[in-house]
């Protein structure tokens, strides 16, 4: 789905002055960051490590597992078409609603795709003759989110079938959740982790995909050579290696996330459905997603999440990521404005 995300900044005409519709913590730091890489700019003169081997120790080392279990992705996506490539024309089924990529690269690669519901009883699931499960966990775009035990269930169960886990907003929960680790007890998981999500990074696209050094070898026969660029991998190290300076304040945030929840719920016309995260869906009883959209980018350079082509949802659902609290109240008054004009 090339252009059917939600940070459409890119397509704005106006400018954009509070951006609701990205899933990233927008509080971070990055001057010292953008010092750092100023300081490596001659290193665009070089061509990168062909398999970004730096970045891959220093991950292994952090998560306490070894480089064979860890491949270093151009963002997440990439990880999820890589997986579809090298097992073309599987089985695939897909927990919806969730993020369209997942199908997408199924598509491309001739997966038979079923698909099941994020409300379902996973206990019940049927697994059998199926030789991946695609899950986002916490899920992206409704924020519900399966514990660490629940997902180490599903493996123990269903050990024929091969789990992607999307681990990309991991650090947006308080949660127990996933480790990279688990894998070496669980050969048929598949755990994806971004580096952009937490770190308001999303533009160097960065990523990687932790898995038994089975896994991991045939996704390797279809890396390209140089897909991480030079300054993508400068700054995941320096992320890395210096993670005080990137603490994410997540137990604020989701006090200012149920703040603005609080305050939606005071309307009448809509309904804000229940999440684990700091960011949720929105289901409007008036108007449509799209509609609203354009009033507040029209009229306030507000940018929202139109969540109408995620499967399973229609076009009176939003998604919103909490912003500031400053921010948040312009955007309940707009949409407080919006209403008064219906």
């Amino acid at each position: 789905m090339l252009f059917g995300h939600g940070d459409d900044f890119y397509n704005s005409q106006n400018e954009v002055k509070i951006n609701f519709s990205s899933n990233v913590w927008h509080g971070a730091n990055l001057e010292k960051l953008q010092v750092h890489l100023n300081e490596q700019f001659n290193k665009l003169t070089r061509y990168p490590e062909p398999d970004a081997a730096s970045l891959k120790r220093l991950l292994a080392r952090r998560y306490e597992i070894k480089e064979e279990n860890v491949v270093v992705t151009n963002g997440s996506i990439t990880a999820f078409y890589l997986i579809a490539q090298a097992w073309r024309g599987a089985k695939s089924m897909i927990a919806v609603p969730s993020f369209s990529e997942y199908e997408d690269a199924c598509r491309l690669h001739e997966h038979e795709i079923s698909f099941f519901s994020t409300s379902d009883d996973l206990s019940e699931l049927s697994l059998e003759g199926q030789d991946f499960c695609w899950i986002c966990n916490p899920n992206n775009p409704d924020g519900k989110l399966l514990h660490r035990t629940e997902i180490l269930g599903l493996l123990t169960a269903n050990r024929n079938t091969k789990f992607i886990i999307d681990q990309a907003y991991v650090a947006f929960t308080t949660e127990d959740m996933l480790k990279p680790s688990d894998v070496k007890n669980h050969p048929n998981l598949i755990l994806i982790q971004s580096i952009s999500k937490a770190y308001n990074i999303p533009g160097l696209r960065i990523g990687y995909l932790v898995a038994s050094p089975e896994i991991v070898n045939e996704v390797n026969k279809y890396i390209i050579p140089w897909s991480i660029n030079a300054i993508a991998l400068e700054a995941s190290k320096y992320i890395l290696i210096h993670p005080a300076q990137f603490t994410l304040p997540i137990r604020k945030w989701q006090r200012e996330t149920a703040e603005l929840i609080y305050q939606l719920n005071k309307f009448d016309n809509l309904e804000v459905i229940p999440s684990s995260t700091t960011f949720f869906l929105v289901r409007l009883k008036k108007g449509t997603a799209a509609e609203l959209k354009k009033y507040l980018w029209d009229n306030y350079g507000i940018l929202v999440r139109d969540a109408s082509n995620f499967r399973g949802l229609d076009e009176t659902y939003i998604r919103l990521s909490t912003q500031t609290t400053a921010e948040n109240q312009i955007l309940i008054d707009a949409i407080r404005e919006w209403f008064n004009q219906q």
